[in-house]
């Protein structure tokens, strides 16, 4: 009976250690993928001075308005503004310049031109009523460009680390109790 209990307990000690160890080499992968990938958007974001914007103009530009340059096929909303004592040009997020640097705001529904239109147009009238609304200006002089809403700022890293953190924490924990367990077992089957 003796015999059996403390094989059960190692069988058990070592799942448990198995997966204290998953946890950890599944954190340590999880902070190397998003060290790959959201921490180089996070330092390239150079949006980090909070400002208020005051909207100089919107408009909207059809493709047709726009002949001679490459644009996409959906309507563009450029927009203007004074930001922090100089005039920029307004982009929904870091992305959106990547994307198409003459759009202000890229709408959600490319396939209808329609929905597009509409969008865009909802969006322009939001601009048209607060013409006054917080920023992100970059904290250089010579910086033109300005966003209304920052993908990559502290928030979002803080989620990203979040989870794998909690993965990390949990697997040591899980570790160091069945290293605890395994010396308190030793020491009771010495007395």
């Amino acid at each position: 009976m003796g015999k059996k209990l403390v094989m059960a307990q190692k069988r058990g000690e070592t799942r448990a250690l198995c997966l204290g160890v998953a946890m950890v080499v599944c954190a340590v992968i999880a902070y190397y993928i998003l060290g790959t990938t959201v921490l180089p958007l996070y330092q390239k974001s150079v949006w980090t001075q909070e400002s208020m914007c005051h909207l100089i103009e919107a408009k909207i530009w059809d493709q047709e308005e726009l002949e001679g340059k490459k644009v996409a096929q959906y309507p563009c909303l450029w927009i203007n503004v004074s930001a922090a004592g100089r005039w920029a040009v307004l982009y929904h997020t870091e992305d959106t310049w990547d994307q198409n640097q003459q759009c202000s705001y890229i709408p959600g529904s490319l396939d209808n031109y329609q929905l597009a239109w509409a969008d865009v147009e909802r969006v322009s009238g939001r601009f048209q009523e607060h013409r006054a609304f917080h920023c992100f200006a970059a904290p250089r002089e010579n910086e033109t460009r300005v966003l209304y809403r920052r993908l990559y700022g502290p928030q979002t890293l803080l989620f990203s680390l979040f989870w794998p953190t909690f993965l990390l924490t949990g697997g040591l924990l899980i570790i160091a109790m069945v290293k605890l367990n395994q010396s308190l077992s030793i020491l009771a089957a010495q007395k």
